[in-house]
């Protein structure tokens, strides 16, 4: 977990964490590289213009996870750092659900 400047701190999830996206044309599965409750980051090698809207589909064990969210920046060859900008309310239960385990998960391999 790190803070970086952030009001809540990015959980990097490691490699099983994958996103449903689409902007603009077909839909493509992506790494999550890190995420908090702010936005996440996603890896691809599709380009984006910053302020793009993009559609977030996730399937997690704590249930399917759909959000909105706006490119705020992008690393040419590495992916898209995206803000959420609408998460309905039972979404944003579920996804605050995946964050705690995240967090949870990361918390206990730092103590070992």
């Amino acid at each position: 977990m790190s803070y970086n400047g952030r009001a809540t701190p990015r959980a990097e999830p490691g490699k099983d964490v994958y996103v449903f996206w689409s902007s603009d044309g077909p839909g493509v599965l992506s790494r999550v590289r890190n995420l908090n409750l702010g936005g996440i980051f996603i890896e691809t090698h599709i380009q984006k213009d910053l302020g793009t809207p993009v559609e977030l589909y996730f399937l997690e064990a704590e249930g399917q996870i759909r959000a909105r969210a706006l490119v705020r920046h992008a690393e040419p060859g590495q992916g898209l750092g995206l803000t959420f900008t609408t998460i309905d309310s039972q979404d944003r239960i579920r996804f605050g659900a995946v964050m705690k385990r995240l967090y949870s998960a990361r918390c206990s391999v730092s103590r070992v």
